[in-house]
């Protein structure tokens, strides 16, 4: 559509540099329309701007040898310095038609908020929100770094940056911090070094990396959360490296997969391996795969595990009562077959593992609506998967206006 037709039809052209209110302005109305404010709602995956704030996060590079060398990265603007994502390979904006990543919002002159408590204040207003937990985006990549200590130089900076510059800003904004996982030693420091600070809501793995979740290494590090009484939560992202993924010729196709495909492989060895039995206490979360691919989890699982439990002799029930103990995101909720969805949302105990989650401002975020105008939930399940799983998940303090005991999860 070119100008004239826009301006005919009272459209205007959203671009990277459109104030983030406008975007969500019909999220606004929606939320007036289903009376949100009087809803308790948590997101609890939105994604900052991490690489368009690496000149900033740069500094906070404790060695200081690797923060010279980022200070001299390329032409001195330390952009991407160090990260090893590939940008030609960022097709997620279709070409133009669907913008992808942070829209803008100008801050008055002087202002010490960041861009990005600005943009989640400006979101929490227009989805009539009450907390938004918020994850990386450059970051998503790092677990396939080729260098390992380097996850741990930029994990660390970047956790840094969350905990001392933007988390302190608003209380309703907290984060579940970059766990350096290839490197375990360098994990567990960062659970001590950051366990308890203000805004601190758990610690996360991203899942694009091929470190078995079950490996020895790794049980000091669930002891500790587990004790801590800290989530971990698997962000799944796509990777088009892996041999099977690098077979797919389409972004379509491979995100389709590759987000699910991660979580599937780790989620398996968590489960077969026992881990739940190991670290009963211990809350996981499994962050943006959707929902479709649980259904065959649970019952492939539960199918071979009959046939051959000998290779799992730590599980005392079947695996997929295990997954129905953890938390899942609904994001990208699959809403094609309603009835699939209510299935798969009856399997995996939605009514008190599933927590919304909006992936603002990815292309294909979520509104609450999504959640709240499903036909087959009675609204006691609309309001805990909007609000109070999370707060259980999270350890949220609930505002005294929301505070019904009879649509609390149990």
């Amino acid at each position: 559509m070119d100008s004239i037709d826009r301006a005919a039809s009272g459209l205007t052209e959203i671009t990277g540099t459109t104030d983030s209110r406008k975007v969500l302005a019909h999220a606004r109305r929606q939320a007036d329309a289903r009376n949100f404010d009087d809803v308790f709602i948590v997101d609890v995956d939105a994604h900052v701007d991490d690489g368009g704030n690496w000149g900033e996060i740069t500094q906070y590079i404790e060695d200081p040898v690797v923060r010279e060398a980022a200070n001299s990265f390329g032409d001195g603007t330390r952009k991407g310095a160090f990260l090893n994502g590939v940008p030609g390979l960022q097709w997620q904006n279709v070409w133009g038609r669907i913008r992808h990543g942070r829209d803008q919002i100008t801050l008055p002159d002087g202002s010490i908020e960041t861009a990005e408590i600005a943009m989640a204040r400006s979101s929490m207003t227009q989805m009539a929100l009450d907390y938004q937990v918020i994850f990386p985006r450059a970051l998503l990549f790092l677990g396939m770094h080729p260098v390992p200590e380097m996850e741990v130089h930029l994990a660390t900076a970047y956790n840094r940056w969350l905990v001392e510059r933007v988390l302190p800003q608003d209380s309703r904004v907290k984060a579940m911090l970059y766990l350096p996982f290839n490197s375990p030693a360098a994990a567990e420091e960062t659970v001590k070094r950051f366990v308890g600070k203000p805004g601190v809501a758990g610690f996360l793995v991203t899942s694009s990396r091929h470190k078995p979740v079950h490996a020895n290494e790794y049980m000091r590090l669930y002891a500790m959360l587990e004790e801590a009484g800290q989530p971990i939560g698997f962000h799944a992202h796509h990777n088009w490296h892996d041999e099977y993924t690098s077979q797919l010729n389409r972004f379509l196709s491979m995100h389709a997969i590759s987000f699910v495909l991660c979580n599937l492989v780790h989620l398996t060895n968590w489960v077969i391996n026992g881990i739940p039995e190991r670290f009963p206490k211990l809350k996981v979360l499994w962050i943006e795969s959707g929902l479709a691919w649980l259904a065959f989890a649970m019952q492939r699982l539960d199918n071979e595990y009959l046939m051959r439990s000998s290779e799992a002799p730590l599980l005392k029930k079947l695996p997929s009562e295990y997954i129905a103990e953890m938390f899942f995101t609904t994001q990208p909720m699959e809403r094609t077959n309603m009835k699939l969805l209510e299935a798969t949302m009856e399997a995996m105990n939605a009514k008190t593992q599933l927590v919304y989650a909006s992936d603002w401002p990815h292309w294909d975020f979520d509104l609450p609506s999504t959640v709240w105008d499903l036909p087959f939930l009675d609204d006691t399940t609309k309001r805990n998967i909007l609000g109070y799983n999370a707060a259980s998940l999270f350890n949220l303090e609930v505002p005294a206006a929301y505070r019904q005991p009879a649509q609390a999860a149990e």
